[in-house]
């Protein structure tokens, strides 16, 4: 609320400034002590501030009165009433604080101008030194000084007003201060446990690429000793590319001498069957060409049966308890045996519609060309009691690395030969041995 202007009022009031004021012609400040009483208390109140009025006593004057701050305040007011220690002690610290007040109201050299310069104080910053200067100048008339205490005396009051709406405002802050310290204890309690579990984190990830590092350390070195190694072997042995080649041609070589062989065996057999068709045909041609006598006998020469003159006369009856195995377009390989009983396990074996290799284990024919001829079998029939030791691993591992079925005969005789081609047989797979007898 802003306090009403000075100059009408002190204009209505006046009068002739000549004559109703002649006090105010000098030009000497008034003092502390020459102000009216009404006036010590509002400007002890306004212009000094507590404090110094607490220095002033514990420097120069003594022990403090008894009491408050406000016994304090009325024993000051009442020093000036007259001129004293206090008084004058009061008037110096109050000059010293509002000097640059006190030149700026020096340049009033009328009341007119005293009053103009009082109205445009009130809206500056600075009201309690220009409440101090205008009440000491030497044009201040008494109708000023009222004029003047009463704008105070409001001011105060305004003042007063505003100082217990910022306490209440401040209260207010106080407790929205309190809410917003416990927020940010909570914050800062959460962001230490962040930084805590990521300084943690930031540790263990150091320590894994610390580990990671020497990991990577050790092999680089590592590799350096393999390429220092293999440096040394390349000028140890100049030829070595060269070998490596070799060595990958002769594997490539090698394959391709299985497949041929197996196409040769295949080949073998196709020749095999072709000429025992023709020589059946040539059997069937002459007995149909072969002279028959009036009674119907064969002429003297003639063979009694007109049976396949390939197979052998001496051969056992089929075991009726057997049943007929069929294992068309595959090829059996039969390791081991005796060399007298080959045609008739050829004889056997091709009754089940497939090709026969054979393979005496090592006795007579090469050990190396056994892998070839594994290579070139479907089944495998391994008669252990006529075979190396030599033939029989190389038979296992070859079929426990392909798959091959294979089943091993530990008496060689025709008729394990017959069990091992229905065990072979698709629909007997279940039921062959779990483990190959030791080898003879």
């Amino acid at each position: 609320m802003a306090a009403p202007k000075l100059a009408p009022a002190a204009a209505a009031t006046a009068g002739p400034p000549a004559a109703a004021e002649p006090a105010a012609r000098g030009s000497r400040r008034r003092r502390l002590w020459d102000l009216p009483p009404a006036a010590h208390c509002p400007v002890l109140g306004v212009c000094l501030p507590i404090q110094a009025l607490r220095r002033l006593f514990d420097r120069r004057h003594g022990p403090r009165p008894a009491g408050d701050d406000h016994a304090l305040h009325r024993s000051a007011v009442a020093a000036c009433g007259s001129r004293g220690p206090l008084a004058e002690d009061l008037q110096r610290e109050l000059d010293r604080r509002h000097l640059l007040a006190l030149r700026r109201a020096a340049q009033a050299k009328t009341t007119e101008a005293l009053a103009a310069w009082w109205d445009a104080a009130l809206d500056g910053p600075d009201t309690a030194g220009a409440f101090w200067a205008v009440l000491t100048h030497p044009r201040c008339t008494p109708a000023i000084t009222e004029c003047v205490l009463g704008h105070m005396h409001m001011l105060q009051h305004q003042a007063g007003m505003a100082a217990r709406v910022d306490l209440a405002r401040f209260e207010a802050l106080i407790d929205e201060n309190a809410v917003l310290a416990r927020a940010l204890g909570q914050a800062q309690a959460r962001a230490q446990r962040l930084a805590t579990e990521q300084q943690r984190r930031q540790a263990t990830l150091e320590d894994e690429a610390v580990r990671l590092r020497g990991r990577v350390m050790a092999q680089a070195l590592q590799i350096d000793g393999l390429q220092d190694r293999l440096a040394a072997l390349q000028q140890a042995v100049p030829s070595l590319p060269a070998r490596a080649e070799l060595a990958a041609e002769l594997t490539a070589q090698t394959a391709r001498a299985q497949q041929l062989e197996r196409q040769c065996l295949q080949a073998r057999h196709e020749a095999e069957l072709a000429q025992r068709r023709v020589a059946e045909l040539a059997a069937a041609l002459a007995a149909h060409l072969q002279p028959v006598a009036a009674d119907g006998l064969p002429a003297e020469g003639a063979p009694a049966d007109p049976a396949d003159p390939c197979e052998p006369t001496d051969l056992p009856a089929p075991d009726a308890r057997l049943p007929t195995v069929r294992l068309d377009n595959q090829a059996v390989l039969c390791v081991g045996g005796r060399s007298s009983a080959v045609p008739l396990y050829r004889l056997i074996v091709e009754r089940s519609g497939v090709r026969f290799i054979h393979h005496d284990g090592g006795q007579q024919d090469s050990s190396a060309r056994l892998d070839a001829t594994l290579a070139a079998a479907d089944l495998v029939i391994c008669q252990t009691g006529c075979i190396s030791h030599n033939a029989y691993w190389r038979v296992k591992d070859h079929c426990r690395r392909t798959g091959k079925r294979c089943v091993f005969v530990e008496t060689p005789s025709s008729a394990g030969l017959k069990r091992a081609l229905v065990q072979l047989a698709p629909d007997s797979a279940a039921s062959a041995p779990a483990g190959p007898p030791a080898a003879g």
